[in-house]
């Protein structure tokens, strides 16, 4: 699995990821979800330099323009509900792309919140045979809700080759996920940041905190399962 950081060169990806870990900027939850929706739009130009092209030629009204369009069949999956504003700037770029999206929540296993679960509810998603997929999930802690996203999604098919993208990653995360796809090569990890440790509770230092409850409002928490 191939592992791209894209921190590594300086562009203008810095702004919106220092907009996103400001704790006086993310009083903004318009502004919060649209950094994350604008990282989407970056990392969605960037998958798209690996993608396949044809040239066509389109027709102007003075002539025609030699044009290379791309060939491969795109889905874009999210995991619910951090997932959506970053989705959403995958969208913006992907336009005719399918659509596929797979609900997960965390939950701790143990009184002192240690022990932390992933739980998978509902999935929804087209064949993926044949098919470019990409998952797009703000934050990789420790990589087991992207590996079960991954396994949801592709009950329904294989894909040609499938990238994670995540806006800031714990280095734990990074290494469990190479350790789960090896040397594959149709399998890569996009990142936005990679951020050194996990806390005790699973969470990325230094982060930003819970991306969902700061794009859409504090949750109760959930403290059993159905």
């Amino acid at each position: 699995m191939k592992v791209i950081n894209l921190s590594d060169k300086h562009s203008v990806l810095g702004r919106f990821l220092a907009d996103l870990r400001d704790v006086n900027i993310q009083k903004d939850p318009l502004r919060f979800r649209r950094n994350l929706e604008r990282i989407g739009e970056i990392q969605a130009y960037e998958i798209s330099k690996t993608l396949h092209y044809q040239t066509v030629k389109i027709q102007t009204p003075l002539g025609k323009a030699p044009t290379a369009l791309c060939t491969d069949n795109i889905v874009l999956g999210t995991i619910f509900r951090a997932g959506l504003p970053h989705h959403q700037g995958f969208l913006n770029y992907f336009d005719r792309a399918q659509n596929a999206f797979v609900s997960a929540y965390r939950y701790y296993k143990d009184e002192e919140c240690k022990d932390v679960g992933i739980k998978i509810e509902y999935i929804a998603s087209p064949e993926l045979t044949d098919k470019v997929l990409i998952i797009a999930d703000p934050m990789l802690a420790t990589g087991g809700s992207m590996e079960l996203a991954y396994d949801a999604f592709h009950s329904k098919g294989q894909a040609v080759h499938t990238h994670f993208a995540c806006v800031i990653a714990a280095r734990a995360g990074v290494e469990y996920l190479q350790k789960v796809f090896g040397d594959r090569d149709d399998v890569t990890l996009w990142c936005a940041a990679i951020d050194k440790t996990l806390n005790e509770h699973s969470y990325i230092v230094p982060g930003l905190g819970d991306a969902g409850d700061l794009a859409y409002g504090e949750k109760t928490a959930i403290s059993y399962q159905w």
